[in-house]
């Protein structure tokens, strides 16, 4: 499973296949994941002062493919975009990503494609959960980390930072279940996405994935004041 796609479980509720998350935020964190993912492989990486040109752009150390579509798909998009701002690079990783990862979680019989109508009218296609076990289980780690404070592995604490970077933490972990305020969890979250975990390339990638969806919750703001 990638990062993305144990992502975009998460934020999926299992029985009506809806995102539990506004699309353009769940978006941008696929693409987020993705350049994590390829950043944790060794692949791509922040141009420091050894590489030429600007500082903190993008850059990839090893073009060879990652051997996965989506992945290598990603890492193509990122030699093309090489030198470019982290932020930069969201908008086009997330291109259709979505659509793409509930497409191959289906083909592996962990989701299955449900069509439907809103309000009769509109199409739309739901994914909802056929096998929830793999999910299950990134939620027991999370949780170990969240709660009991486990210190989480790498794999854990990125899609936790990935999590936190969509805004989505307090719904894939239970906070009462738990007796914990939903700024306890937050800020449990936010401690463990700046933690010694990651290199200085992955914080960058979520601080700008973070940027990309404050910029899309605003501009959805100002969207829906216009109409008002």
């Amino acid at each position: 499973m990638l990062l993305a796609e144990d992502l975009l479980l998460l934020v999926t509720e299992d029985a009506s296949g809806r995102l539990s998350a506004p699309a353009e935020q769940v978006d941008a964190g696929l693409g987020g994941a993705n350049l994590v993912e390829l950043t944790l492989l060794n692949k791509v990486d922040l141009s420091g002062e050894q590489d030429p040109g600007r500082r903190g752009r993008i850059i990839v150390r090893d073009p060879s493919p990652a051997g996965d579509a989506v992945l290598d798909a990603a890492l193509e998009i990122l030699i093309a975009r090489q030198g470019r701002r982290p932020s930069a690079v969201i908008g086009p990783l997330s291109k259709n990503l979505r659509r793409t990862l509930y497409q191959r979680l289906a083909d592996r019989g962990v989701v299955r494609a449900e069509r439907g109508r809103i309000f009769g009218v509109f199409p739309v296609r739901r994914w909802p959960a056929q096998d929830a076990s793999d999910e299950a289980e990134v939620r027991r780690l999370m949780t170990q980390a969240l709660v009991e404070q486990v210190v989480p592995d790498t794999r854990t604490a990125a899609l936790i930072a990935l999590a936190h970077a969509v805004g989505c933490v307090d719904k894939i972990v239970d906070r009462r279940q738990h007796g914990l305020s939903r700024r306890q969890l937050r800020a449990r979250a936010a401690k463990i996405a700046e933690g010694n975990w990651a290199s200085a390339a992955v914080r960058k990638a979520i601080e700008d994935m973070m940027a990309a969806v404050l910029v899309t919750i605003t501009a959805a703001g100002v969207v829906g004041q216009s109409r008002g």
